[in-house]
């Protein structure tokens, strides 16, 4: 199968590659937009395996330039839940709508973005005690099983990070180590359902350059930010990114 000619489709699957590498970058949560858009002119299952490279190289960049800031305890609660997830995702890969998934994870980024906007505008918002470390593991299991379906984990596992009120560097840290594990347990189920064309390599190694700049790029800007603003800013990405789905989700 040869390369697409289509200028369109170059232009739109570029969009979603550096809106990737942006959020591979800090900016967590936009990468979710990144699958609505390439299906725009994909359909998902090769859009989802020529991304899945993609977002394993720009992984090693994210986690290089993030390696000393992390949370370890995160890391233990969280990767034994995504590994659940990403199995239960590939179990019922052809029983849930890919569709049904991305209209939870608007909805769930939705309500906890504007959960956070309100906080930081002085609203309090407070549960009467911290939340136990199960619902870490549980939250690690939902963006396991998002992620494996619709590329979508950044919003779950942002409920239970953004709840530690991490400095921003560690949050980022956090989570690019989380998903760069998640990335790799992704692999086999992805072989296991044929999606590895030679067709889909050909434009992930198309996309490759632009997917690591895009990720220099959002390193760059992110660590230039204050944890004020990232904190804002990260909120309201949910909530825009959150919209998006919920839109295709229904559309």
């Amino acid at each position: 199968m040869s390369l697409p000619t289509d200028p369109v489709f170059y232009i739109v699957a570029s969009l979603a590659v550096i809106l990737v590498g942006i959020a591979k970058g800090g900016f967590a949560g936009l990468g979710a937009a990144a699958m609505p858009i390439l299906v725009l002119v994909m359909d998902p299952a090769p859009a989802a395996a020529m991304l899945l490279p993609i977002l394993i190289a720009q992984d090693v960049v994210s986690v290089w330039a993030f390696r000393h800031e992390f949370d370890w305890p995160t890391l233990k609660l969280m990767v034994p839940g995504g590994l659940v997830g990403v199995f239960l995702g590939w179990l019922f890969s052809t029983a849930v709508p890919v569709d049904a998934v991305r209209g939870l994870v608007g909805l769930i980024s939705v309500v906890f973005g504007l959960y956070r906007l309100a906080v930081g505008r002085g609203v309090q918002l407070q549960f009467r005690q911290k939340m136990p470390n199960w619902l870490g593991t549980f939250w690690g299991a939902v963006s396991g099983f998002t992620s494996q379906v619709a590329h979508a984990g950044g919003p779950p596992f942002q409920i239970w990070a953004l709840s530690r009120n991490f400095p921003h560097t560690i949050f980022i840290g956090t989570s690019a180590i989380f998903f760069a594990v998640l990335n790799w347990m992704k692999v086999p189920a992805y072989f296991a359902l044929g999606q590895f064309t030679a067709a889909n390599m050909r434009l992930t190694l198309v996309f490759m350059p632009l997917a690591i700049a895009s990720t220099f790029a959002g390193v760059w800007l992110v660590r230039r930010l204050s944890a004020a603003r990232f904190n804002s800013l990260i909120a309201l990405l949910m909530v825009g990114v959150g919209a998006e789905l919920l839109r295709q989700s229904l559309s």
